[in-house]
């Protein structure tokens, strides 16, 4: 077993499982362990998910990743960071159902899924199933630390196009133990001495990264190993963890720790003596042993890559490990720079110059001589084209036989030289240009250049002259070369006078003194390394051993080698050197340079079997190849290896790609590096503060499932998922690192106390240095320094902050490994407050600190803070002090390191008042009156009365709450926007006002998650939300109250309204006010929960067993469904029932709520696909008993003022009926149904409580043939109360109606050109521009949707009839001067004859006689008519291709050519933008099932479903966004251009979510 570890209902998801066994051609994973091969952890993790339960085990954690459309993580979600495997957990990556990655889709990742050992370049697949219903998952056992890398790949649009997703990592922390410790405080509060107080226990612990307390000591400053046990327990009892060492190798000639000698080989002052490598080795490992054994000390070391001492004794046999003019020779004239610049040094003195630079004027005397040198080497020459050699070559070459090259390339007779130089640079025809390898390397083949100036100058004939051309040519491109050369010339000038200025004058610089020929004294900016007299005797070959050295560059390009061309950073002395380090030249792999690969591998490796973790030095400057390979080899060494860096790109980006590639587990950040307090309390809050206090991810978005094992073999065990975001590069955070100045320096030295408490308190990896703790007066040169650390303990008046910085490791250890994840920091003029709470126990500690920038030097006042109110809380005093500096001068002792004298004073314990206010009782911090800058306090805090069960309390009962509630009920809970609220409360209520973000966009639950499951996501409290329910309860009086107040008209409220009131009363009493946004988002979230549960329970197997976004849409099914008073399907006040929105906001309420179009147009999708046949049938027989003319009313308007004036309108209602015989159970009794009418059947105009009306009844069936016969016979009235009362914007033509059928086709035309009739019915209103009273989309005639729903409705009659099921055969009609009976197959028959004829616009026009067309207004072809018939003055009408012919296609596919519907088809699809969606919203719908029909008969479909099923779920991309992130949640009525809001249409509009739906289900019925 690994080490340390124990032996909803609703769709399932489709899985991908692992094999639990590996057999021969298996994917790129290494295999399963044989019984010969040691198990890996990746084995071990398989085998975990295999075995049985154990006893007592714990939920397995499960983090989900849900990835976008192309397979790729969210942007802000490319870099996972996960905890350690203590116990093997699950990444759950899911992807969508019906995502462009699953087409064909293989996930990818160099995880040893399938067991064995991890390669980077070995890549595991699973290939993920195709379903379009389900959402796909991949569950990927996690049993060990690394980095990994992931994506999916599939299919593209073109055939064999293989499209690779974006990559994502994830990494995942090491397992690190260490020896426990006993608690540091008494159960007093009192801090125990070290002997009691954080002494080290003989068990060990699990220790999270965020528990190291790290202290970087320089190995050469504790003197030989057999001295360090007193460093380690003095490291100890300041509560350190892990002791960070610099280097242990052995150093160059510079003695820095950072130039290694021999990277294999331990330095011998270590021991006492010279010993061989494997010696050194044992005694290092040895004594690391003790360190973690006896002393509880993990170990860090830095590795350093990218460079080796000046006078490694390899280089010698080994040249070609670093950068020299033999094998990078762009460095020859950096070579030939550093050879004239010593020769300068030597000769100062003869040439009058001053050999020190005590002044600007020694510099600039000084630089004259340099730039003269400089530029007296002629480096022009390695840049530009010889004239006098290209002349004579061109030349030569036209006056010999058979030696020109005929110009082949772009025509150049007649180019001037100016235009000829430019072809011959683009043409790449000069070679060696930017080499910069030798001197004149820079040229033109003569062929070829002869070539080209006789084929550029035809007409002469003479090489001469042509060789002149050649001359001029030659002289313009040498131009920019000149310009190029000037510039790098001027840069190298500066680059060394900036130089000589930080050596020889700066304060901060070395002060360098007389300047020689001596390399560490000359002017040399020690570019390269001049291998000479300490390595060799004899020849010494220049090019071959002046190796480059490292170094760093302002701001450069990180990816970038500076020692490889393009740079020319050592020619231009950019880089600022590290004269002791020569840069390694490792290539792109080990085939570059084997030796050095090898070399450098047996030195990482031998590293990380000793060592806990690694520093990577200069790791912004560590090619990439070089720092995933050695890790990749240290990681199979120490798989729990821990790795930090500190990185300076200048870029967060930057550093994520590195800590991605890496797989850097900590970047170091330093709360030394903030300016003042502001920027120091950014930085504890963006590194230190962990979580803040209250938040809500934990409690809100984790769920309790059922996990199938991840290798399809094992038992279902129970599991925790918690969706995941993208994580920051963990912090190890210094106070100050060993590369920084001191706070003496830096700020002051009292700030030494400040800045370590509040580091320390930081729940992060924290570090720190000895001189910090000990307050070293000055940053100790790590190169120069000779002496001695001091040993002083934590108690020594000479220890400096120790004593305090003791406690405050020790309860960082504590606090992480107890829990303590909460923080908050708070900032107040030089006041910092940094606080930290265990959420469970809501115990917490909290550190108040003065700081001491530099602006408080020499101040000893208090300043200025407030008292800090701790609400509900009480507080406990542990300690205060600050620090008296006794002396700020350097101790200065010749042989032992020391800090600055001075005393750490305590501060007495200081009383707590207590008191209440609005907010409730509450404790009171109140600074003492001396409190000198750099002082600290510390404090214990505990809610009062906390109530541990009310995180259990608050999640439970909700589904039982809403589980009686229908879908009605449900509309109110969760949806109601302002004006069905405020309806159907007489006013009395709307939605809530937050202050700051305004109206929320529901009264219900939905319009208080949009912008809590931001908050809840990423725990941000400072939401304007979250202030509101700091500052009151009001917002959970309003979630309860309003349903109390509606319970008399929906009595199931009262259950909800009450789980809401008992839980909000409870959160009100037990959580000080700070507290409340957390429990309010739990109680919100949990509901929420529990209604959507309710509704999908209620809601068809189409929609119980759909994925997320068909879930979505059935909840606008309950969003559009409600009761308001104002828009009833019943007359009568007192009788209120249901009713569909056409949309949201404004349609909902009054006369504009319920449309007759709107309402059938969406009924189909949103109640009967989901369920709701109830819902369905009101409608139907509501809207059945207005029938008046043969029509249903376009608005509704309760039943009681109905207007008349849509012709589809019908067509729509019986489209519905059919729909609903043929899906509701038992559907057709419902043609039995008796409708009372409410207008007597001669059509009279009545009131609606009038004794005639619902005088007289008819069945449904009975109506249905009314409305056929009715059209049959020709319909013409004119509206009633017709005039501007009735439609301001309508000429009084408009509103007469008149309806007729062509018996010549079967076609029904009808309207005229001052009335729209279908949904296309926007009205002009400018008398001005002429169009008042026009339709803006004239259609009269007959719509091709009309049509279409015609011929369903015949198609189906006739099947009722003919089956005996319907009593009526035909219509009554005028046919050819005839009243006959015409059968529906009849007339159904006649529009099948007639339909493509009328309709199809052919795309050959030889074709048009077949058609009934006028060629003239055919502007577009290959598609069908949007009308047939279009009054005079308007045929263009007739052409106008628009989105109505899909409808037809769905509801009567029979009416079309298959191939030429298909083709109309994608010339729509063209039309359609991906990613914004058509302008208006419903017609998509149609489209996608049109389509999906059509393709999958005489289209690609018909070979492969999926393709066509992939393309139309990528039309569905932005839909899905859309409804997911919009606060209305749902589709909106239009866009406008780009996908851009419409401010006039609606945000939730009923038909564009029905018609999706109706899709959905399509695609739920296929068998693919």
């Amino acid at each position: 077993m690994p080490k340390s570890r124990k032996a909803t209902k609703g769709p399932k998801p489709s899985n991908v499982s692992i094999p639990s066994k590996i057999t021969g051609g298996s994917s790129s994973g290494s295999g399963s362990a044989s019984p010969t091969t040691p198990k890996t952890p990746a084995d071990e993790g398989i085998e975990f998910f295999q075995s049985a339960i154990a006893p007592g085990e714990d939920h397995i954690r499960v983090y989900e990743l849900s990835l976008d459309a192309d397979g790729g993580p969210p942007p802000d979600r490319s870099y996972i960071r996960l905890p350690p495997a203590y116990v093997p957990y699950i990444v759950r990556v899911s992807i969508e159902a019906g995502m462009p990655a699953s087409r064909n889709g293989v996930f990818k990742t160099n995880f040893p899924l399938d067991g064995g050992k991890f390669g980077r370049d070995k890549f595991c697949e699973r290939v993920l199933p195709q379903d379009f219903s389900k959402p796909i998952q991949v569950d990927l056992p996690i049993s060990h630390a690394g980095a990994f890398v992931y994506w999916v790949e599939y299919d593209g649009d073109f055939s064999g196009e293989r499209i690779k997703g974006r990559e994502g990592y994830f990494n995942i922390d090491p397992v690190l133990r260490t020896k426990a410790r006993t608690p540091v405080l008494s159960e007093s509060l009192q801090p125990l001495p070290a002997s009691k107080g954080g002494a080290i226990k003989s068990e060990t612990v699990n220790l999270p990264l965020d528990g190291l307390s790290i202290l970087t000591v320089v190995s050469k400053w504790m003197g030989p190993i057999a001295e360090w046990r007193q460093h380690f327990n003095e490291a100890r009892e300041r509560g350190y963890t892990m002791l960070h060492y610099t280097p242990l190798q052995e150093r160059g000639v510079s003695d820095s720790p950072y130039s290694i000698r021999d990277q294999n080989v331990y330095d011998p002052s270590l021991f006492g003596h010279k010993g061989d490598a494997d010696e050194g080795r044992s005694a290092v490992e040895d004594i690391l042993k003790v360190a973690r054994d006896e002393y509880g000390l993990l170990s860090l070391t830095d590795v350093v890559l990218n460079h080796t001492a000046n006078d490694s004794p390899w280089l010698r046999d080994h040249p070609e490990a670093g950068f020299s003019p033999a094998n990078s020779p762009h460095l020859t004239p950096a070579l030939e720079l550093d050879t004239a610049l010593i020769s300068l040094s030597s000769q100062l003195a003869l040439k009058g110059l001053p050999t020190q630079i005590n002044s600007d004027h020694d510099l600039d005397a000084i630089m004259g001589a340099v730039s003269e040198a400089i530029r007296g080497l002629n480096f022009w020459q390695y840049y530009v084209l010889d004239v006098t050699r290209e002349r004579a070559s061109v030349r030569s070459a036209l006056e010999t036989k058979d030696a020109v090259e005929a110009w082949s390339g772009q025509p150049v007779e007649g180019k001037s030289v100016v235009e000829l130089a430019q072809i011959v640079r683009s043409s790449g025809l000069v070679s060696g240009l930017s080499q910069y390898a030798k001197r004149f390397g820079v040229h033109v083949k003569p062929a070829v250049a002869a070539g080209l100036i006789k084929a550029a100058f035809n007409s002469l004939q003479d090489p001469e002259a042509l060789a002149e051309a050649w001359t001029k040519v030659v002289d313009v491109i040498n131009v920019p070369l000149y310009a190029e050369w000037e510039d790098d010339t001027k840069a190298a000038i500066d680059g060394v006078k900036n130089r000589l200025r930080y050596t020889r004058l700066d304060a901060h610089g070395p002060r360098l003194g007389e300047i020689s020929e001596k390399l560490e004294l000359c002017l040399l900016s020690s570019s390269l390394t001049l291998l000479v007299s300490t390595l060799f005797r004899g020849n010494w070959i220049p090019s071959l051993y002046s190796l480059a050295n490292n170094g760093w560059i302002w701001n450069a390009d990180p990816l970038a080698n500076f020692a490889q061309l393009p740079s020319k950073a050592y020619l231009r002395r950019e880089v600022i050197v590290w004269g002791d380090c020569v840069k390694l030249r490792y290539g792109e792999g080990p085939q570059d340079n084997p030796w050095l690969w090898q070399h450098m591998t047996n030195y990482v490796t031998s590293l990380a079997s000793i060592f806990d973790g690694f520093r990577i030095d200069n790791c912004h400057s560590t090619p990439l190849v070089v720092g995933t390979g050695m890790l990749d080899k240290a990681r199979e060494e120490n798989p729990d290896l821990y790795v930090c860096a500190e990185l300076f790109t200048g870029n967060e980006e930057m550093d994520l790609l590195f800590v991605k590639k890496l797989g850097v587990n900590s970047l170091i950040r330093e709360s030394g590096n903030g300016y003042d307090p502001k920027e120091l309390s950014r930085l504890l809050y963006r590194h230190g503060v962990g979580k803040p206090i209250g938040s809500m991810d934990g409690a809100c978005l984790t769920s309790v499932e059922e996990l199938p094992s991840p290798t399809g073999k094992g038992p279902i065990r129970t599991c925790i998922v918690t969706p995941l975001i993208g994580s920051l590069p963990h912090a190890l955070l210094y106070d100050l690192t060993h590369d920084n100045e001191s706070p003496l320096d830096k700020r002051t030295a009292e700030d030494a106390l400040s800045n370590g408490a509040l580091c320390t308190f930081s729940y992060s990896a924290i570090g720190s240095v000895k001189g910090h703790d000990d307050l070293y007066p000055k940053l100790l040169n790590l190169v120069g320094e000779k002496r001695k650390y001091e040993v002083t303990g934590v108690e020594a008046e000479n220890s400096g902050i120790s004593r305090v910085k003791r406690v405050l490791n020790e309860l960082h250890f504590e606090m992480v490994l107890g829990g303590f994840v909460e923080g908050h920091v708070h900032q107040e003029n030089d006041y910092i407050i940094l606080s930290r709470v265990q959420p469970t126990t809501q115990k917490g500690y909290v550190v108040v600190a003065h700081t001491a920038f530099s602006n408080t030097r020499g101040n000893k006042e208090r300043g200025y803070i407030n008292p800090v109110k701790l609400h509900r809380t009480n507080v406990k005093y542990i300690l205060g002090a600050y620090l008296n500096i006794v002396d700020y001068q350097d101790p200065n002792d010749k042989s032992t390191l020391k800090g600055l004298p001075a005393k750490l004073v305590d501060i007495p314990a200081i009383a707590i008042p207590h008191g209440s206010d609005n907010e409730g009782p509450y404790s009171e911090i109140i600074v003492p009156d001396h409190f000198p800058p750099g002082s600290i306090m510390l404090f214990e805090t505990q809610m009062q009365d906390y109530d541990a069960d009310l995180d259990a309390y608050c999640k439970s009962g909700a589904f039982e709450a809403m589980s009686s509630l229908n879908m009605v009920d449900l509309n109110v809970v969760l949806h109601r926007a302002e004006g069905e609220e405020r309806d159907a409360t007489g006013g009395e209520i709307g939605t809530y006002n937050v202050p700051g973000l305004g109206n929320l966009t529901y009264c219900g639950l939905e319009g208080w998650m949009h912008p809590l499951r931001h908050i809840m996501m990423y725990n941000d409290l400072g939401h304007a939300l979250c202030g509101h329910l700091r500052d009151g309860s009001w917002a959970m009086d309003y979630v309860s109250e309003r349903l109390f107040k509606q319970a008399d008209v929906f009595p199931h409220l009262l259950q909800p309204a009450q789980w809401f009131k008992d839980r909000f009363e409870r959160v009100k009493f037990s959580v000080p006010p700070f507290m409340r946004p957390k429990y309010f988002a739990l109680v919100i979230s949990e509901a929420n929960k529990a209604a959507r549960r309710a509704v999908i329970e209620q809601c068809s197997d189409f929609i119980v067993s759909g994925h997320s976004f068909t879930h979505d849409l059935a909840l606008t099914a309950v969003q559009m469904l409600g009761i308001v008073r104002s828009a009833s399907l019943n007359p009568d006040p007192e009788k209120l029932t249901p009713s569909l929105a056409a949309g949201l906001p404004h349609f909902a309420s009054g006369w504009a709520r319920c449309w007759g179009r709107d309402v059938f147009i969406s009924l189909r999708g949103l109640l009967l696909t989901t369920g709701n046949f109830d819902g369905a049938k009101q409608h139907i027989l509501a809207f059945g008993s207005v029938l008046k003319h043969g029509l249903i009313p376009n608005l509704l308007d309760s039943l009681r003022t109905p207007r008349y004036n849509s012709r589809d309108s019908p067509w729509w209602f019986l489209q519905n009926i059919q729909d609903y015989t043929l899906m509701a159970p038992n559907g057709l009794s419902l043609l039995d149904e008796n409708v009372k009418r409410r207008f007597p059947l001669d059509d009279t105009w009545v009131p609606w409580n009038d004794p005639r009306a619902y005088s007289q009844s008819t069945t449904l069936a009975e109506i249905i043939q009314e409305i056929i016969q009715r059209h049959a016979h020709g319909i013409h009235f004119r509206e009633y109360n017709a005039g501007p009362n009735l439609d301001g914007q309508m000429k009084d033509n408009g509103f007469n109606i008149d309806i007729e059928v062509d018996w010549s086709s079967g076609l029904i035309l009808g309207g005229n050109d001052n009335n729209c009739g279908t949904w296309m019915d926007k009205m002009g209103e400018s008398v001005k521009a002429g169009t008042k009273g026009q339709p803006g989309t004239p259609r009269d005639g007959a719509p091709v949707e009309i049509t279409g729903l015609l011929q369903s409705t015949l198609r189906w009659l006739h099947g009722l009839s003919t089956s005996g099921k319907f009593p009526f055969k035909g219509v009554q009609a005028k046919v050819n001067g005839q009243e006959r009976l015409v059968t529906y197959k009849e007339w159904s028959d006649l529009l099948l004859k007639s339909f493509e004829t009328y309709y199809y616009i052919p795309i050959d026009p030889a074709n048009d006689h077949k058609y009934k067309l006028n060629p003239a207004l055919a502007n577009r072809r290959g598609i069908y008519k949007d009308v047939y018939g279009s009054g005079p003055g308007r045929e263009w009408s007739d052409y106008q291709f628009r989105p109505n012919f899909p409808i037809a296609m769905t509801v009567a596919p029979e009416l079309f050519n298959p191939h030429h519907a298909l083709e109309a088809l994608k010339l729509a699809d063209v039309g359609l933008n991906y990613h914004n969606g058509p302008e208006w919203g419903w017609p998509l719908g149609y489209f996608l099932r049109a389509y999906l029909y059509f393709d999958t008969r005489v289209g690609a479909g018909k070979q492969d479903v999926k393709q066509t099923l992939s393309h139309l779920h990528r039309i569905l991309l932005p839909a899905r966004k859309h409804i997911r992130n919009d606060p209305w949640a749902g589709i909106p009525e239009l866009t406008n251009e780009n996908g851009a809001y419409c401010h006039d249409s609606c945000a939730t509009q009923a038909w564009s979510n029905s018609t999706l739906l109706d899709f959905l289900e399509d695609v739920h019925k296929m068998k693919y």
